[in-house]
């Protein structure tokens, strides 16, 4: 038999590697990110290349999970918070999650392993306010005042998770019927609605060019636009709104694909999400506070403290009662008073 030369051996060799090296199918919302460093770190370690797949608004994700849950298109799956993730565990989407990747950290999340946590609320824009010398309104009633007609835009709790966590908090402060009583005196005051979080921030709201200067978006909303400000800033250009039954604790975690092909590198990606490296990593990243306790946050984050109060329902109130809030959200506020 011929010999092949050592260096023809040691390619072919890399070569079949690199032809059955595993692949890590992630699905995520449109807002994750990762330092590509560490992810290519991740990478070497495991010998596995890291497919990110992103599925639109968090609502938008959760949708495409179940709808593809007889044919899985992922593995794991980051960016299930407290509103979403009864509602995949109720379709069968997700497999059980080890305790031990779960435990830990400031916040937990029943059925995942939480990695990072954030306020939902309104931002305003200050600039507008002052320019236009209306006062801040004092609390959600006054938002359907005349004075505040057209000011406000929000996202769709069918699509967007920022949409239902506001939607979740005016209930859990109001109680549904004065709540969806509420959201149609908004929709008469003329509430603009969009599909995600990403069009109403950046395409409604007053500080990127659109026409509302109050939006449903995060408590760390301000700090972010003083990071990424070309000029130094000493004051955020937005404010939080932080009225009551306008905060939801939104809890954002990963977890196991039910019949996702890679398990066990799911469950180090998991672990990896959860390290030093990446919670130090998320604050300026995504925007959200991480939930290690050794971390410490950048210096921006002087303009986000978090909020001392929130109204959030308990995860098993929000899996049973969504489906039936966006329902009479969408008949209240998308059909004219239906």
């Amino acid at each position: 038999m011929k010999l092949f030369p050592k260096l023809v051996v040691a390619a072919l060799s890399l070569a079949g590697l690199s032809a059955h090296a595993a692949e890590l199918r992630v699905l995520a919302h449109s807002s994750f990110s990762v330092d590509k460093p560490l992810l290519a770190a991740f990478e070497k370690e495991t010998g596995a290349k890291v497919s990110i797949i992103k599925a639109g608004d968090a609502g938008e994700m959760v949708n495409k999970l179940i709808l593809t849950k007889s044919n899985p298109i992922a593995d794991v799956v980051f960016g299930l918070d407290n509103s979403l993730i009864g509602k995949a565990e109720q379709a069968g989407a997700l497999a059980p999650m080890p305790a031990e990747l779960a435990r830990g950290g400031k916040v937990g999340l029943p059925g995942a392993a939480a990695v990072d946590y954030g306020y939902v609320t309104l931002n305003y824009d200050k600039a507008w306010f002052a320019k236009n010398k209306l006062p801040l309104p004092k609390s959600l009633n006054d938002l359907t005042l005349p004075a505040y007609k057209n000011l406000l835009a929000v996202e769709n709790p069918a699509t967007s998770s920022p949409g239902l966590a506001f939607l979740a908090a005016t209930v859990h402060a109001l109680g549904e019927d004065k709540a969806f009583a509420l959201w149609g005196k908004l929709r008469d005051n003329g509430v603009k609605v969009s599909k995600g979080w990403t069009e109403a921030y950046y395409t409604d709201f007053s500080k990127n060019g659109g026409g509302r200067p109050i939006v449903v978006s995060y408590a760390t909303s301000p700090a972010a636009e003083v990071f990424y400000s070309k000029e130094k800033l000493s004051e955020a250009p937005t404010g939080n709104l932080l009225l009551p039954g306008t905060v939801f604790r939104q809890v954002e975690g990963a977890a196991l694909v039910n019949g996702g092909k890679e398990a066990k590198l799911a469950e180090r990606f998991i672990a990896f999400l959860r390290s030093d490296a990446v919670q130090k990593d998320i604050p300026t990243r995504m925007w959200m506070y991480p939930v290690s306790e050794r971390v410490a946050l950048d210096p921006a984050f002087k303009h986000a403290p978090q909020p001392s109060a929130h109204d959030t329902p308990d995860n098993a109130t929000l899996a049973a009662k969504q489906r039936g809030w966006i329902a009479r959200w969408t008949r209240v506020v998308l059909k004219s008073g239906a």
